[in-house]
């Protein structure tokens, strides 16, 4: 008993210095990348809890107050969303803190790139609170995170349009042979992946005997899309690209395909999935996981987006300095004097992170209507669809304008 004991608070203190090494060794790159573990553990914590907190939170007086208590899925979506209220609340405070941060200088920026274990304790509590806070803080906080989801899909759009664009003038700045060839063959490896999609599309979610018009309509209006873009894209006055304009039809065809797979389990029309209403842990494991890797990757591309968060000072942005200094030592004190830029803004780069908080709820919980229908799924149901669908029309709508912009408004820069 004595040497079980002994054994056991060697390794809690073999942990306890691992976790603190771990912890120590997270320098200024590697922040965001620490940022991003974080948020990848709220996630699997809302998970966890969405599988085995019902009973418990059944068990708390002032969350289950009702004269009648409900199903066990409306504890599990409670369980996610108050989890994602403290991964909100956590960096909504980061993003607050961190406002109008310019150099490395100023003392907040030790703050956004240290202080890693006062950092997890924090966010550690914060989630532990939100179990105490009412019912209708959590009940808001639900009908806010849809509009926050919007947002932060839409940020997304924006980052994939910057991408494309700037992809197309990078490889068209080389005006080499080979560069303008390589555009034409991805552009052509897109338009093919477009259309064998779409192909695909039809086969699955337009069985032969059922009526399914609306699956139908989607999948011709995104057909109507790729050709709208080529043309609009081609045309003399516009004088695009077919590069942006492949990559944006092949990502809307994704999008078409994401919203109709988000179809209920049991409908007809979905014949991809309709065979099998029950879901395996490695299939709910791998669902999960797409989410973490595609939501963390557009919260690590807006906070690093140079378009979008540089800050005025920052190196992109350019300054003033002699052409010839006076000798090396006056140009190695000059650069100890004046302090550092930032090369992103700290404050929207967390703020990011509050809109994936809430957008990862809302996947996990269905969209917090869907529950009943789709079960222990990750991001089923119709409210699924309908914003997947109304992010494509998004997407298109914002490169057709990209597109046209310059030539309705020719004195304006975009």
């Amino acid at each position: 008993m004595w040497a079980a004991s002994c054994l056991a608070s060697c390794c809690a203190a073999c942990a306890c210095e691992a976790c603190r090494t771990a912890v120590g060794s997270i320098g200024r790159r590697s922040a965001r990348i620490a940022y991003c573990g974080l948020f990848a553990l709220s996630l699997f914590a809302s998970w966890a809890l969405r599988e085995v907190a019902a009973p418990l939170l059944q068990s708390i007086p002032w969350i289950n107050h009702f004269h009648k208590t409900p199903d066990r899925e409306w504890f599990e979506t409670d369980a996610v969303l108050r989890v994602s209220l403290g991964n909100f609340v956590f960096f909504t405070i980061l993003a607050i803190i961190m406002a109008g941060i310019k150099d490395q200088k100023d003392p907040r920026d030790k703050i956004h790139h240290g202080g890693w274990m006062a950092k997890i304790f924090c966010w550690v509590v914060i989630v532990f609170l939100m179990f105490f806070v009412p019912n209708g803080v959590v009940s808001f906080y639900e009908s806010i995170s849809k509009f926050g989801s919007g947002l932060f899909l839409l940020v997304q759009v924006v980052l994939l349009l910057d991408f494309v664009h700037g992809w197309n003038e990078n490889w068209v700045a080389k005006d080499e042979q080979f560069w303008y060839m390589a555009l034409l063959v991805v552009s052509v490896v897109c338009y093919i992946g477009a259309f064998s999609f779409s192909g695909l599309l039809f086969h699955w979610f337009t069985p032969s005997g059922h009526d399914c018009g609306l699956n139908m309509f989607f999948i011709v209006f995104t057909l109507i899309l790729v050709f709208v873009f080529a043309i609009v894209a081609l045309h003399p006055k516009i004088n695009g690209s077919l590069l942006p304009a492949s990559v944006i039809a092949l990502y809307c065809t994704y999008l078409c395909y994401s919203g109709l797979s988000s179809e209920p389990r049991d409908y007809e029309c979905n014949g991809l999935h309709n065979h099998s209403k029950a879901v395996s842990t490695g299939s709910l494991s791998l669902g999960l996981l797409t989410t973490i890797l595609s939501v963390v990757y557009s919260a690590v591309r807006a906070g690093s987006s140079a378009t979008v968060l540089s800050a005025p000072d920052s190196p992109r942005a350019g300054a003033d300095k002699p052409l010839l200094p006076f000798s090396k030592a006056d140009e190695e004190a000059e650069k100890k004097d004046v302090p550092r830029p930032v090369t992103y803004s700290y404050s929207f780069f967390h703020l990011i992170f509050s809109l994936a908080s809430m957008y990862s709820a809302m996947l996990l919980t269905g969209w917090s209507t869907s529950v009943g229908e789709s079960g222990k799924l990750v991001d089923v149901g119709w409210p699924s669809v309908w914003v997947r669908i109304a992010t494509q029309w998004a997407t298109a709508g914002l490169y057709i304008w990209s597109l046209v912009a310059p030539l309705l408004f020719p004195d304006r820069e975009f």
